[in-house]
């Protein structure tokens, strides 16, 4: 009896081992913020990361300088790497200037370059001023030792461009109040009282701008991310985004051309832009690169360079 089940037994293990090794498609919704249900727990997926252009903020107020300015980009860098869901373009001041520059021009550059973000791989540009920054102090004045209460406030207007529908899509003033309580000797040194003023100011400014962190993420999840076929050498399409944009081997990518843009005949002005024509799919097979990816084609044809992809 034990002599018939082998084979049987012997063709099962060899059929589960070959499902075993057998290469899994992934196939995401065009946001990658979710995977299909069969996926979830079979392999570890990172999740799709929105690339976005950082532009410098600028201080409005009479208060603080370019320094809480500084502050506030740089704080603006650390929070969206932290989030682990975006990757900055090192070069959008570059292509686009400040957000100075951009508020000074009412923001037509940035329709205006719109198609050369897209083609770099952009998602969305984040820009914004420092509307209102200010301290204020009370202190006690009876004694030698006196008991200061100190405010900061800090207000943030943040705006975020999405360059595939090329169209602002939030204008939002985020702000933040922080108080400090010390007990300080009476002391006449205005350097000393300037810098604790600044280092107050500079502080408002971070926890102004963690506030807008949320709200960012909300927004980039409902955005569909999209790369582009950089080069094509024989059978293997290269993409601009790979391992640190968070694509992976298996991955489905649909190819994409470019959509036009729609004008309103009577006013002219831009409306939107059409969705391109599907070409076929691509698979990720490899990397190459800090952050680029190499597919062959699994489906349809005609894929040229230049054509966009988005996930399947």
């Amino acid at each position: 009896m034990m002599n018939k089940l082998m084979p049987i037994l012997l063709s099962f293990l060899l059929f589960a081992s070959v499902l075993s090794c057998s290469q899994e498609v992934i196939k995401r919704d065009r946001t990658g913020t979710r995977r299909s249900q069969e996926m979830v727990g079979s392999k570890n997926i990172s999740l799709i990361k929105k690339k976005v252009a950082l532009l410098s903020f600028f201080n409005e107020s009479p208060y603080g300088g370019d320094d809480i300015a500084i502050v506030a980009t740089e704080e603006f860098r650390r929070e969206l790497l932290k989030t682990g869901v975006f990757v900055l373009d090192t070069d959008a001041e570059k292509m686009f200037g400040s957000s100075k520059e951009i508020f000074a021009g009412g923001g037509i550059k940035l329709s205006q370059l719109a198609r050369k973000a897209k083609l770099t791989g952009i998602n969305f540009v984040l820009f914004g001023r420092i509307k209102e920054a200010r301290v204020r102090q009370r202190t006690d004045e009876i004694g030698l030792v006196r008991e200061t209460k100190s405010y900061a406030e800090a207000a943030i207007e943040l705006r975020l461009f999405d360059v595939s529908s090329v169209k602002e899509i939030l204008t939002k003033t985020f702000s933040a109040s922080v108080d400090d309580k010390n007990f300080k000797l009476f002391s006449d040194q205005r350097e000393e009282a300037l810098a604790y003023r600044q280092e107050l100011l500079r502080y408002s400014v971070q926890v102004a701008v963690r506030k807008t962190l949320p709200t960012i993420v909300k927004l980039s999840a409902k955005m569909d991310w999209r790369g582009r076929v950089a080069k094509i050498i024989g059978s293997q399409i290269y993409i601009n985004a790979g391992r640190r944009s968070g694509l992976n081997v298996g991955d489905v990518l649909r190819v994409m051309t470019e959509g036009k843009e729609i004008y309103d005949p009577e006013t002219g002005a831009l409306l939107g832009v059409s969705k391109g024509e599907v070409k076929g799919t691509l698979e990720i097979v490899d990397y190459f690169g800090p952050d680029g990816a190499i597919a062959i084609l699994h489906s349809g044809g005609s894929v040229t360079e230049g054509d966009f992809v988005e996930l399947y």
